[in-house]
């Protein structure tokens, strides 16, 4: 008995298919990534150089800029890449890169946005103590962790995606290579977009 299993070198993202007519517009609308780059720049520069703005909620605020500009580097480049390109198309490694990236920046986010939240809390209902408890050897720890769990968690995520066998797949019906995507279409049973699908149902598309 064969067993179900394709070797997959490139996905093609078929998401943008129905965009050629509007290529020029979209890019020149996704163009905001520079705006992106410029205003995130501009406060992390502004709170490194400033010594005043060496506090707590300016430090989570930097890491939060730090992680936009991960985060969109991830998505924009290619996306804006396949918008002027007639192929649409992502290398499997490429696909799992972009996929990792993708989920530890949103990962991150939530993480770092906990951090303001809780040095918020501490500001307000216990100020007495604020400095006590915000001490510069804590910030650096919870900064720390902030990053490295949602590393850890979606790194973990990854491999062991990209050791499921593949079966069947074409072609991922988005803009944007997502590893939900490619395990639905893995050798296991896997959850994603419209419920439950195997191998034993086999797709052409995700």
């Amino acid at each position: 008995m064969m067993d179900n299993v394709l070797v997959i070198t490139m996905f093609t993202l078929s998401g943008l298919s129905g965009t050629t007519n509007y290529r020029v517009i979209l890019f020149a609308l996704t163009l905001c990534y520079c705006v992106i780059w410029l205003v995130n720049l501009t406060i992390i520069v502004t709170v490194i150089v400033d010594k005043k703005l060496h506090e707590p909620m300016y430090i989570f605020l930097c890491n939060l800029c730090i992680n936009g500009l991960y985060g969109t580097a991830g998505l924009y480049p290619k996306f804006l890449l396949d918008l002027l390109s007639t192929t649409h198309v992502i290398s499997y490694a490429g696909c799992f890169l972009q996929g990792f990236v993708l989920h530890s920046s949103a990962c991150a986010d939530f993480s770092l946005l906990v951090l303001m939240a809780y040095d918020r809390y501490v500001a307000i209902c216990r100020p007495l103590v604020y400095h006590s408890v915000m001490t510069k050897q804590r910030v650096g720890v919870f900064v720390f962790f902030a990053w490295l769990i949602p590393f850890s968690l979606n790194l973990m995520g990854t491999i062991t995606t990209s050791t499921s066998r593949l079966c069947g797949i074409v072609a991922v019906t988005s803009a944007v290579a997502a590893i939900i995507g490619v395990l639905a279409v893995a050798s296991v049973r896997a959850l994603y977009y419209c419920g439950y699908q195997s191998c034993g149902n086999r797709s052409d598309t995700v």
